[in-house]
């Protein structure tokens, strides 16, 4: 089994799939990473080589940043946009949708799914 930046990545998936287990690799920069490395992205990641293994380990932490370090990156860029106090800040602070999705309907994984309607939460009252 292969790790990479702290990620066991799977032994029978394509090498393609399986680097895309790290945060931060997508198909189209594994790809990329693979072909400059000249490793065929068909190779089952158990049939790699020990080289190879080594030579992906080193390009991708040279390279790109993954992982924790992105994800400290991600997290510090949403933390300023909160305290500078602007609207995606905002938006990010209530846990309401960022990037200009409607929220009138479609975003009851956002909101906690909240049924406002008028007759949704009403216990009924049985005649007798």
């Amino acid at each position: 089994m292969i790790r990479i930046a702290g990620i066991n990545i799977p032994d029978d998936k394509r090498i393609e799939i399986s680097l895309t287990y790290v945060f931060g690799l997508g198909r189209s920069t594994s790809r990329k990473i693979l072909s400059d490395l000249g490793i065929d992205p068909n190779t089952r990641t158990k049939d790699i080589t020990e080289a190879d293994a080594k030579k992906l380990r080193d390009k991708i932490e040279k390279d790109y940043s993954v992982e924790g370090e992105l994800r400290h990156t991600v997290k510090m860029n949403i933390r300023r946009l909160v305290e500078i106090g602007c609207y995606r800040g905002l938006r990010h602070s209530k846990g309401l949708p960022v990037r200009g999705q409607r929220t009138k309907t479609n975003n009851r994984t956002v909101r906690g799914n909240k049924r406002l309607t008028a007759g949704s939460g009403k216990i009924s009252v049985s005649k007798t």
